[in-house]
Protein backbone atom coordinates (compact mmCIF):
# COMPACT_ATOMS: atom_id res chain seq x y z
CA UNK A 1 0.00 0.00 0.00
CA UNK A 2 1.50 3.33 -1.04
CA UNK A 3 0.94 6.86 0.15
CA UNK A 4 2.55 10.21 -0.56
CA UNK A 5 4.31 11.98 2.32
CA UNK A 6 5.41 15.51 1.57
CA UNK A 7 6.19 14.67 -2.04
CA UNK A 8 8.23 11.60 -1.04
CA UNK A 9 6.99 8.14 -1.95
CA UNK A 10 6.26 5.91 0.98
CA UNK A 11 5.56 2.23 1.26
CA UNK A 12 3.43 0.85 4.08
CA UNK A 13 5.12 -2.09 5.81
CA UNK A 14 4.22 -4.33 8.74
CA UNK A 15 6.47 -3.90 11.78
CA UNK A 16 5.53 -6.00 14.80
CA UNK A 17 2.04 -6.41 13.42
CA UNK A 18 1.56 -2.64 13.07
CA UNK A 19 1.28 -0.95 9.68
CA UNK A 20 3.90 1.77 9.45
CA UNK A 21 4.87 4.13 6.63
CA UNK A 22 8.44 3.72 5.44
CA UNK A 23 9.60 6.71 3.39
CA UNK A 24 11.74 6.17 0.31
CA UNK A 25 13.16 8.66 -2.14
CA UNK A 26 11.97 6.64 -5.11
CA UNK A 27 9.67 3.74 -5.97
CA UNK A 28 10.55 1.64 -9.01
CA UNK A 29 7.72 -0.52 -10.34
CA UNK A 30 8.90 -4.04 -11.19
CA UNK A 31 7.16 -6.06 -13.93
CA UNK A 32 6.69 -9.81 -13.52
CA UNK A 33 8.99 -10.84 -16.39
CA UNK A 34 12.71 -11.58 -15.88
CA UNK A 35 14.41 -8.75 -17.80
CA UNK A 36 12.04 -6.20 -16.28
CA UNK A 37 12.81 -7.54 -12.81
CA UNK A 38 16.54 -7.30 -13.46
CA UNK A 39 16.32 -3.79 -14.92
CA UNK A 40 14.24 -2.51 -12.00
CA UNK A 41 16.80 -3.79 -9.52
CA UNK A 42 19.75 -2.44 -11.53
CA UNK A 43 18.16 1.01 -11.47
CA UNK A 44 17.70 0.69 -7.70
CA UNK A 45 21.26 -0.48 -7.07
CA UNK A 46 22.80 2.14 -9.34
CA UNK A 47 20.87 5.07 -7.86
CA UNK A 48 21.50 3.97 -4.28
CA UNK A 49 25.22 3.52 -4.88
CA UNK A 50 25.76 6.60 -7.04
CA UNK A 51 23.40 9.17 -5.54
CA UNK A 52 22.91 7.81 -2.01
CA UNK A 53 19.15 7.61 -2.43
CA UNK A 54 16.82 5.10 -0.82
CA UNK A 55 14.94 3.25 -3.54
CA UNK A 56 12.12 0.76 -3.13
CA UNK A 57 11.35 -1.86 -5.79
CA UNK A 58 7.72 -2.99 -5.79
CA UNK A 59 6.26 -5.65 -8.10
CA UNK A 60 3.05 -4.42 -9.69
CA UNK A 61 1.01 -4.70 -12.85
CA UNK A 62 1.35 -2.28 -15.73
CA UNK A 63 -1.98 -0.50 -15.20
CA UNK A 64 -1.20 0.06 -11.52
CA UNK A 65 2.29 1.29 -12.35
CA UNK A 66 1.03 3.81 -14.89
CA UNK A 67 -1.70 5.15 -12.62
CA UNK A 68 0.90 5.32 -9.84
CA UNK A 69 3.28 7.40 -11.96
CA UNK A 70 0.34 9.62 -12.86
CA UNK A 71 -0.55 10.08 -9.18
CA UNK A 72 3.03 10.48 -7.93
CA UNK A 73 3.16 7.28 -5.86
CA UNK A 74 5.40 5.46 -8.37
CA UNK A 75 8.42 6.97 -10.06
CA UNK A 76 9.89 4.55 -12.60
CA UNK A 77 8.81 1.69 -14.88
CA UNK A 78 11.74 -0.04 -16.62
CA UNK A 79 10.17 -1.62 -19.74
CA UNK A 80 7.30 0.12 -21.50
CA UNK A 81 6.46 -2.07 -24.49
CA UNK A 82 5.03 -0.69 -27.70
CA UNK A 83 2.56 -1.11 -29.27
CA UNK A 84 1.25 -3.01 -26.21
CA UNK A 85 1.11 0.08 -23.99
CA UNK A 86 0.21 2.62 -26.68
CA UNK A 87 -3.23 3.41 -25.19
CA UNK A 88 -1.60 4.09 -21.80
CA UNK A 89 1.14 6.17 -23.42
CA UNK A 90 -1.49 8.20 -25.22
CA UNK A 91 -3.43 8.77 -22.00
CA UNK A 92 -0.62 9.54 -19.56
CA UNK A 93 2.33 10.73 -21.66
CA UNK A 94 0.66 12.48 -24.59
CA UNK A 95 -2.64 13.75 -23.18
CA UNK A 96 -1.85 14.27 -19.49
CA UNK A 97 1.91 14.75 -19.68
CA UNK A 98 2.43 13.04 -16.32
CA UNK A 99 4.73 10.31 -17.67
CA UNK A 100 7.96 10.77 -19.61
CA UNK A 101 9.38 8.14 -21.98
CA UNK A 102 13.11 7.77 -22.45
CA UNK A 103 14.29 8.33 -26.02
CA UNK A 104 16.36 5.13 -25.92
CA UNK A 105 14.40 2.27 -27.49
CA UNK A 106 15.27 -1.41 -27.62
CA UNK A 107 13.97 -3.10 -30.78
CA UNK A 108 11.78 -6.12 -30.08
CA UNK A 109 9.57 -8.73 -31.72
CA UNK A 110 6.36 -10.48 -30.70
CA UNK A 111 4.45 -13.41 -32.12
CA UNK A 112 3.87 -17.15 -31.83
CA UNK A 113 6.70 -19.68 -31.80
CA UNK A 114 7.17 -23.43 -32.10
CA UNK A 115 10.20 -25.65 -31.66
CA UNK A 116 12.30 -26.36 -34.73
CA UNK A 117 11.10 -29.98 -34.71
CA UNK A 118 7.45 -28.89 -34.61
CA UNK A 119 8.14 -26.60 -37.56
CA UNK A 120 10.10 -29.14 -39.62
CA UNK A 121 8.42 -32.47 -38.89
CA UNK A 122 4.82 -31.49 -38.17
CA UNK A 123 4.46 -28.69 -40.71
CA UNK A 124 3.18 -26.05 -38.29
CA UNK A 125 4.70 -23.01 -39.95
CA UNK A 126 1.98 -20.37 -40.17
CA UNK A 127 -0.51 -19.05 -37.64
CA UNK A 128 -3.35 -20.27 -39.87
CA UNK A 129 -2.15 -23.86 -39.30
CA UNK A 130 -3.51 -23.62 -35.77
CA UNK A 131 -7.05 -23.46 -37.20
CA UNK A 132 -6.62 -26.98 -38.58
CA UNK A 133 -8.14 -29.33 -35.94
CA UNK A 134 -5.71 -32.11 -36.88
CA UNK A 135 -2.68 -29.88 -36.40
CA UNK A 136 -4.15 -28.32 -33.26
CA UNK A 137 -4.44 -31.80 -31.74
CA UNK A 138 -0.64 -32.08 -31.94
CA UNK A 139 -0.60 -29.74 -28.95
CA UNK A 140 -3.28 -31.59 -26.94
CA UNK A 141 -1.82 -32.60 -23.59
CA UNK A 142 -5.03 -33.24 -21.64
CA UNK A 143 -6.92 -35.44 -24.10
CA UNK A 144 -9.83 -33.11 -24.78
CA UNK A 145 -9.15 -32.93 -28.52
CA UNK A 146 -8.03 -29.29 -28.45
CA UNK A 147 -4.46 -28.07 -28.33
CA UNK A 148 -3.06 -25.94 -25.52
CA UNK A 149 -0.85 -22.89 -25.87
CA UNK A 150 0.62 -20.37 -23.46
CA UNK A 151 -0.34 -16.83 -24.49
CA UNK A 152 1.33 -14.95 -21.63
CA UNK A 153 0.89 -14.11 -17.98
CA UNK A 154 -2.34 -12.83 -16.50
CA UNK A 155 -2.21 -9.03 -16.40
CA UNK A 156 0.10 -8.58 -19.39
CA UNK A 157 -1.46 -6.34 -22.02
CA UNK A 158 0.06 -8.62 -24.66
CA UNK A 159 -1.95 -11.52 -23.22
CA UNK A 160 -5.18 -9.68 -23.98
CA UNK A 161 -3.93 -8.94 -27.49
CA UNK A 162 -3.05 -12.61 -28.03
CA UNK A 163 -6.59 -13.57 -27.00
CA UNK A 164 -7.89 -11.04 -29.54
CA UNK A 165 -5.61 -12.47 -32.22
CA UNK A 166 -6.76 -16.02 -31.46
CA UNK A 167 -10.37 -14.96 -31.92
CA UNK A 168 -9.55 -13.02 -35.09
CA UNK A 169 -7.56 -15.81 -36.76
CA UNK A 170 -10.04 -18.46 -35.64
CA UNK A 171 -7.76 -20.75 -33.64
CA UNK A 172 -9.55 -19.83 -30.41
CA UNK A 173 -11.94 -22.61 -31.51
CA UNK A 174 -9.22 -25.27 -31.80
CA UNK A 175 -6.76 -24.21 -29.08
CA UNK A 176 -7.12 -23.69 -25.33
CA UNK A 177 -5.42 -20.41 -24.44
CA UNK A 178 -3.44 -20.64 -21.21
CA UNK A 179 -2.58 -17.67 -19.00
CA UNK A 180 0.12 -18.40 -16.42
CA UNK A 181 3.36 -16.92 -15.07
CA UNK A 182 6.20 -16.81 -17.56
CA UNK A 183 8.28 -19.17 -15.44
CA UNK A 184 5.62 -21.86 -15.85
CA UNK A 185 5.21 -21.18 -19.58
CA UNK A 186 8.97 -21.43 -20.20
CA UNK A 187 9.20 -24.59 -18.10
CA UNK A 188 6.67 -26.15 -20.48
CA UNK A 189 8.88 -25.19 -23.42
CA UNK A 190 11.91 -26.76 -21.70
CA UNK A 191 9.94 -29.96 -21.07
CA UNK A 192 8.64 -30.13 -24.64
CA UNK A 193 12.16 -29.77 -26.04
CA UNK A 194 13.52 -32.40 -23.65
CA UNK A 195 10.81 -34.93 -24.64
CA UNK A 196 10.54 -34.02 -28.34
CA UNK A 197 6.89 -33.00 -27.94
CA UNK A 198 5.27 -30.36 -30.18
CA UNK A 199 4.57 -27.01 -28.52
CA UNK A 200 3.35 -23.57 -29.60
CA UNK A 201 3.55 -20.48 -27.40
CA UNK A 202 3.62 -16.68 -27.30
CA UNK A 203 7.17 -15.47 -27.76
CA UNK A 204 8.95 -12.16 -27.65
CA UNK A 205 12.49 -10.98 -28.09
CA UNK A 206 14.94 -10.06 -26.80
CA UNK A 207 14.51 -13.22 -24.71
CA UNK A 208 16.79 -15.99 -23.55
CA UNK A 209 14.57 -18.74 -25.02
CA UNK A 210 16.05 -17.97 -28.46
CA UNK A 211 19.49 -18.78 -27.09
CA UNK A 212 18.41 -21.75 -25.03
CA UNK A 213 16.47 -23.66 -27.71
CA UNK A 214 16.03 -23.88 -31.47
CA UNK A 215 12.66 -22.25 -32.06
CA UNK A 216 10.90 -20.70 -35.01
CA UNK A 217 8.36 -17.90 -35.18
CA UNK A 218 5.22 -18.70 -37.17
CA UNK A 219 4.58 -16.62 -40.26
CA UNK A 220 1.42 -14.53 -40.61
CA UNK A 221 0.10 -11.57 -42.62
CA UNK A 222 2.11 -8.39 -42.12
CA UNK A 223 0.89 -5.74 -39.70
CA UNK A 224 -1.87 -3.59 -41.16
CA UNK A 225 -3.02 -0.64 -39.03
CA UNK A 226 -6.43 -0.74 -40.71
CA UNK A 227 -6.96 -4.27 -39.38
CA UNK A 228 -5.51 -3.73 -35.89
CA UNK A 229 -8.43 -2.74 -33.69
CA UNK A 230 -7.54 -3.44 -30.06
CA UNK A 231 -9.71 -2.39 -27.10
CA UNK A 232 -8.16 -2.87 -23.66
CA UNK A 233 -9.93 -5.12 -21.18
CA UNK A 234 -9.64 -2.40 -18.54
CA UNK A 235 -11.50 0.06 -20.75
CA UNK A 236 -14.54 -1.92 -21.87
CA UNK A 237 -16.26 -5.08 -20.56
CA UNK A 238 -17.00 -5.97 -24.19
CA UNK A 239 -13.34 -5.51 -25.19
CA UNK A 240 -12.97 -8.92 -26.84
CA UNK A 241 -16.05 -8.70 -29.03
CA UNK A 242 -15.15 -5.16 -30.09
CA UNK A 243 -11.55 -6.02 -30.98
CA UNK A 244 -10.02 -7.54 -34.10
CA UNK A 245 -6.36 -8.19 -35.02
CA UNK A 246 -5.94 -10.82 -37.78
CA UNK A 247 -2.40 -9.65 -38.61
CA UNK A 248 1.11 -9.73 -37.17
CA UNK A 249 2.18 -7.46 -34.36
CA UNK A 250 3.41 -4.02 -35.31
CA UNK A 251 7.24 -3.83 -35.12
CA UNK A 252 7.82 -3.58 -31.38
CA UNK A 253 10.16 -1.83 -28.99
CA UNK A 254 10.43 -0.89 -25.35
CA UNK A 255 11.87 1.96 -23.33
CA UNK A 256 12.06 3.22 -19.77
CA UNK A 257 9.38 5.54 -18.37
CA UNK A 258 9.32 7.79 -15.33
CA UNK A 259 6.99 10.26 -13.68
CA UNK A 260 7.40 13.68 -15.29
CA UNK A 261 7.46 15.25 -11.83
CA UNK A 262 10.93 13.77 -11.27
CA UNK A 263 12.42 16.44 -13.53
CA UNK A 264 11.64 19.03 -10.85
CA UNK A 265 11.73 16.89 -7.69
CA UNK A 266 14.95 14.98 -8.41
CA UNK A 267 16.45 16.34 -11.65
CA UNK A 268 19.68 14.32 -11.28
CA UNK A 269 17.59 11.14 -11.25
CA UNK A 270 15.63 12.22 -14.33
CA UNK A 271 18.88 12.91 -16.21
CA UNK A 272 20.22 9.51 -15.10
CA UNK A 273 17.10 7.67 -16.28
CA UNK A 274 17.20 9.39 -19.66
CA UNK A 275 20.68 7.94 -20.24
CA UNK A 276 20.02 4.32 -19.22
CA UNK A 277 20.78 2.44 -22.43
CA UNK A 278 20.46 -1.33 -22.06
CA UNK A 279 20.87 -3.16 -25.36
CA UNK A 280 19.18 -6.29 -26.66
CA UNK A 281 22.06 -8.61 -25.77
CA UNK A 282 22.11 -7.30 -22.20
CA UNK A 283 18.36 -7.73 -21.87
CA UNK A 284 18.69 -11.32 -23.06
CA UNK A 285 21.49 -11.95 -20.55
CA UNK A 286 19.37 -10.50 -17.76
CA UNK A 287 16.54 -12.88 -18.51
CA UNK A 288 18.92 -15.83 -18.73
CA UNK A 289 20.49 -15.01 -15.37
CA UNK A 290 17.15 -14.82 -13.56
CA UNK A 291 15.11 -17.46 -15.41
CA UNK A 292 17.70 -20.11 -16.21
CA UNK A 293 20.44 -19.59 -13.64
CA UNK A 294 17.87 -18.71 -10.97
CA UNK A 295 19.87 -15.73 -9.73
CA UNK A 296 18.24 -13.44 -7.19
CA UNK A 297 17.26 -10.17 -8.95
CA UNK A 298 18.67 -7.90 -6.22
CA UNK A 299 21.98 -9.76 -5.98
CA UNK A 300 22.30 -9.95 -9.76
CA UNK A 301 21.72 -6.18 -9.96
CA UNK A 302 24.36 -5.40 -7.32
CA UNK A 303 26.90 -7.48 -9.22
CA UNK A 304 25.91 -5.91 -12.54
CA UNK A 305 26.40 -2.39 -11.19
CA UNK A 306 29.76 -3.36 -9.61
CA UNK A 307 31.05 -4.68 -12.94
CA UNK A 308 29.71 -1.76 -14.99
CA UNK A 309 31.00 1.18 -12.95
CA UNK A 310 32.08 3.26 -15.94
CA UNK A 311 28.77 2.62 -17.68
CA UNK A 312 26.83 3.80 -14.64
CA UNK A 313 29.08 6.88 -14.29
CA UNK A 314 28.20 7.76 -17.87
CA UNK A 315 24.52 7.70 -17.00
CA UNK A 316 25.20 10.24 -14.27
CA UNK A 317 26.94 12.79 -16.49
Amino acid sequence: MKTLLGGVCATAVLVGGILQAHAADLVVAMPNWPSGQAAANIIKAALEKSLGLEVDVAEMGTLIAFSGMDAGTVDVYPEVWRPNFDPLIQKYATDRGTIHLSSHDVSATQGLCVTQKTYDEHGVRDVVDLKDPAKARLFDTDGDGKGEMWIGARGWLSTDVERIRAKSYGYAETMTLLEMPEEVGMSAVDAAVATDKPIVFYCYSPHHVFQLHQIKQLSEPAFDPAKWKVVLQADDPLWLSKSDAPVAWKPSSFSLAYASSLSKRLPAVARFLDKVDFNADEVTAMGYALEVERQDPAKFAEQWVATHEERVKGWLQ
